[in-house]
């Protein structure tokens, strides 16, 4: 189409000369060529020299449908080159008229339509296949140390199983279902990179991390966020505070303003393992064990020292202070939730699921 057009307009419509018919238009190649024949593309001249008849037959059609829709177009108003009136454009709506976005994450527009979608936002009961559901993915985590250890084949897994249980969620509105919400929740899997630092410490052989919770207070609008690492010789605890914002049924928006240091949990006694893995070597700590009886009593005597001390605060500065949190899943045990480090799957204190 776009060769014809070029032929159309240059050759046939020069405004320099009447418009030709198609005999003297186009002639034989040993004969005289037009002037005009000179600017066309080189393309067309070899293929208006080598089938002079074919484009003449093509060009007489082209120039009989022009010259129709030429005085058509007098009375009818403009057409286009082919002879044929252009479609009628449809008008876009107006910039005003276009709905602003309502939310800020695009995890959250599923969840904010399902949440609204029929107008009941009250949490539902939980069935069996559901229930078989949970067990499974709590299955899956174990052991992953709450998957830092997970292969790529858990994670697989462990995503299909969140998808299915996000699309069977409960409580439509989970940041309205306060009784639900309330309380405090034990990590059991997350796929953050923040954490990555912290897991990977206490994958080490004498230190473990023992527990990473969250408590949520719907009353006053706070989260606590804590950590407790194991030693043979004490636990380590530190927390960090935050308040939020509720912006919409199923997200809220986090702002850290603390962390506290709790003094070291000294044990009473020194609580050794038999053996440690060490870059894939089992070490014996038996020789250790046997001479570590005079510390003991040294132990206990600092322990009873600082078991009185009182939590060091610190301000929290930077600008990595304030987070967000969706809640795609929440039931009376369960509850899982995606913020921008990654997803976090975690089970309310005293769960069966904690159990498994």
């Amino acid at each position: 189409m776009a060769l014809l057009s070029t032929a159309h307009s240059s050759l046939f419509f020069s405004s320099s000369s009447k418009t030709p018919n198609s005999a003297t238009a186009i002639h034989h190649p040993k004969t005289h060529i037009p002037a005009s024949f000179l600017s066309l593309p080189k393309t067309l001249k070899q293929s208006l020299t080598s089938h002079p008849l074919q484009f003449t037959s093509r060009f007489s059609s082209l120039l009989r449908r022009s010259s129709a829709a030429s005085e058509e177009s007098e009375s009818d108003g403009v057409t286009d080159e082919w002879g044929e009136k252009p479609e009628p454009k449809s008008e876009s709506p107006k910039a005003a008229a276009v709905d602003p976005p309502v939310n800020e994450d695009e995890w959250e527009e599923g969840y904010s339509a399902a949440a609204v979608g029929n107008g009941n936002t009250a949490p539902t009961k939980v069935d069996d296949a559901t229930e078989a559901l949970k067990r499974s993915l709590a299955d899956t985590v174990y052991g992953t140390d709450l998957g830092f250890r997970a292969g790529s084949e858990v994670r697989a897994e462990v995503s299909e199983l969140v998808s299915q249980l996000e699309a069977v969620n409960p409580t439509p509105a989970p940041v309205d279902a306060a009784p639900l919400l309330d309380g405090n929740w034990v990590l059991l899997y997350t796929s953050t990179s923040e954490l990555l630092p912290l897991l990977a410490a206490g994958s080490t052989p004498l230190l473990k991390v023992k527990r990473i919770a969250q408590l949520i207070n719907t009353s006053n609008n706070t989260i606590v966020n804590s950590t407790t690492l194991s030693s043979p010789f004490a636990d380590f605890s530190f927390s960090a505070t935050a308040n939020f914002e509720v912006r919409s049924p199923s997200r809220i928006q986090v702002e850290f303003k603390e962390g506290t240091l709790q003094p070291p949990d000294v044990k009473t006694s020194i609580d050794l393992p038999d053996e440690i893995d060490l870059f894939g070597q089992k070490i014996s700590l038996s020789p250790a064990l046997q001479s570590l009886g005079p510390l003991q009593d040294s132990v206990a005597t600092i322990s009873r020292a600082i078991s009185g001390q009182s939590p060091l605060k610190v301000p929290i500065p930077g600008s990595r202070t304030r987070s967000w949190l969706l809640t795609t899943y929440l039931d009376e045990d369960l509850r899982i939730s995606r913020g921008d480090g990654g997803l976090f799957i975690l089970a309310k204190e005293g769960s069966p699921l904690l159990n498994l």
